[in-house]
């Protein structure tokens, strides 16, 4: 959505998702998004950049991929189906971003 000039979209939903949260660690990854994009929305006009073909993207959220996915994923002996993995991967991501009680509570709730 960035990347076609969404990003106030994109910030009022991550913004929205985090008012939502409760109980959340001071180091809690969305929040730091929010704080950090909440600072710089007027610089991030992404499809202006792709048009002038300049490079666009973020080295820590670009190199997460070593800490959520490859720590878990990548474990030697390790395989995986494909339905586990992702089912692992949204867990991670869960949990990295600081909202691991919030989910478990939401799916006692559903059932």
């Amino acid at each position: 959505m960035m990347k076609v000039g969404e990003e106030k979209t994109v910030f009022n939903e991550l913004k929205n998702k985090l008012i939502e949260l409760k109980d959340l660690p001071k180091d809690n990854g969305l929040k730091k998004c929010v704080n950090y994009m909440e600072k710089r929305l007027q610089y991030m006009n992404y499809s202006k950049a792709i048009e002038k073909e300049l490079p666009i993207g973020s080295g820590e959220i670009e190199s997460s991929h070593r800490h959520i996915v490859q720590k878990r994923l990548k474990i030697a002996g390790a395989w995986w189906k494909s339905d586990n993995a992702n089912d692992m991967l949204q867990l991670r991501t869960a949990r990295a971003n600081g909202y691991w009680e919030s989910y478990w509570n939401e799916k006692k709730n559903v059932a």
